[in-house]
């Protein structure tokens, strides 16, 4: 690959972006301000506005978005009557979680076994650098053939539709030609992959009211309701015997026609106990990319340490439903509300309230935005093809901009492979698909503009 004078330039350009990955993963960029400070994402967003001032780009703002966070704009004009293309990635990123989990600190960038660790690494603060990658290599070989505009989110982790509704109200301001969304990941490294498919999601919170207040188990159990038990019945009648997702009215069927899912490899990937099965039916690939999939993302019960003998009263949880291309979340969310409503047991009163959805989502692989991604992709990846893949989780934003341009064509590619276990510690990065990926990006811009 090096034989290639934009590789070679990324080649180069390693060792700093190693730098300034650290410098950007150091900030501790949650978007849930009760948890971490504002100020930590407010320096973010002002390290990326920084980054693209000094790449020259211009009418840098930082964008005060309706959920209280700030998304990151920039334009980089091209030759007169080029083609624009948006460049989108988000510098928010997952809480650490369990901190004692992380074998280095997960806000301090650490190489270890050839990858580097730490929170946003992959998702996506390592998006953010690819981009900066591939512009500087083509800056540095002839100048950037198209008009970019670049947009980091500051709030996608959270799901609060910020950007999406400040995209809304300023129509004109992401329009483009060609987006390339740098938040998915290869299917596996060295592999590369474009995702044409995304699960949408609605998600909802159930209350089960039984009594008054709790009772004492050995004195009223057996015969007063115990929410906490309705509430159990209520989410199992949610799965099939076989763990597939059972939602009264919702079809789950459906299969997947592209790049299949080796089910030990998919075991390996998501580190399934041995001896424990998978569930649901079909190909991993179906399950994962073509069928909806519901689960309970927590549960508010007392804790098993300091438990009192007591008939519960009162139990909640909040539960996600993933829904793929061809159905409505929306739809999905009220059918998702009637079936809690109308399995919970004993009369038992039930409250639903729906609190979020995305709409799923699914690109046209044949335009000619993706013929461009492949021919630099078999550059940036030799001997590889480019493949086509489906992702289970949302990015609300793309269907916002395939609303608004309706003619513009949607790529998505990233840095989430299943080793860079994103979300969970001891997240990472592959250097190596930091470098093919900012490549395969620099190549694309050219083939696209010539094209």
């Amino acid at each position: 690959m090096s034989s290639n004078p934009v590789a070679a330039t990324v080649a180069s350009l390693m060792p700093r972006a190693k730098e300034e990955l650290a410098e950007l993963v150091a900030f501790k960029s949650v978007a849930d301000f009760e948890q971490f400070p504002r100020g930590e994402s407010e320096g973010a967003a002002n390290w990326v506005a920084d980054a693209l001032r000094a790449e020259g780009f211009q009418d840098v703002a930082l964008l005060d978005t309706p959920d209280g966070t700030q998304s990151v704009y920039g334009c980089l004009p091209g030759p007169e009557g080029s083609r624009t293309v948006l460049l989108y990635a988000h510098y928010d990123v997952q809480p650490p979680l369990d901190e004692a989990a992380w074998v280095t600190p997960p806000f301090e960038l650490t190489e270890r076994d050839g990858r580097w660790y730490g929170r946003g690494a992959a998702d996506c603060k390592g998006g953010v650098i690819m981009h900066l990658l591939a512009l500087r290599a083509l800056k540095a070989n002839g100048g950037v053939p198209v008009t970019v505009k670049v947009i980091a989110e500051g709030s996608e982790e959270q799901g609060t539709g910020g950007l999406e509704r400040y995209a809304e109200q300023h129509p004109e301001l992401l329009a483009a030609d060609a987006v390339v969304i740098g938040d998915s990941g290869n299917f596996r490294v060295g592999l590369p992959t474009v995702t044409t498919t995304l699960r949408g999601m609605t998600l909802v919170r159930v209350q089960v009211d039984t009594l008054e207040g709790n009772l004492h188990s050995g004195q009223f159990g057996g015969a007063a309701p115990d929410a906490l038990a309705a509430l159990v019945r209520v989410l199992d009648s949610l799965r099939a015997e076989d763990g597939s997702t059972t939602v009264d009215g919702l079809t789950g069927d459906a299969e997947w026609e592209g790049l299949q899912y080796d089910e030990e490899q998919f075991r390996a990937d998501a580190k399934v106990l041995d001896g424990v099965g998978l569930i649901g039916s079909g190909t991993v690939a179906d399950r994962i990319w073509a069928r909806p999939a519901v689960t309970v993302l927590g549960i508010d019960c007392p804790p098993v340490v300091g438990a009192t003998p007591s008939v519960q009263a009162s139990a909640r949880a909040l539960v996600s439903l993933r829904v793929p291309p061809g159905v409505d979340a929306g739809e999905a969310g009220k059918l998702l509300q009637a079936h809690l409503e109308s399995r919970t047991p004993w009369g038992a009163r039930v409250a639903v309230e729906r609190i979020g959805q995305g709409q799923p989502f699914r690109a046209d692989a044949g335009s000619p935005a993706y013929t461009a991604m492949a021919r630099a992709m078999a550059v940036a990846y030799p001997g590889q093809e480019m493949q086509f893949a489906g992702q289970g989780g949302s990015i609300p934003l793309c269907n916002t901009l395939g609303t608004l341009y309706p003619e513009a064509e949607i790529l998505l590619i990233g840095l989430s492979e299943p080793e860079a276990q994103i979300h969970a510690p001891n997240e990472s990065v592959s250097p190596e698909e930091l470098e093919r990926l900012s490549v395969a990006e620099a190549l694309f811009l050219r083939e696209y503009a010539a094209g």
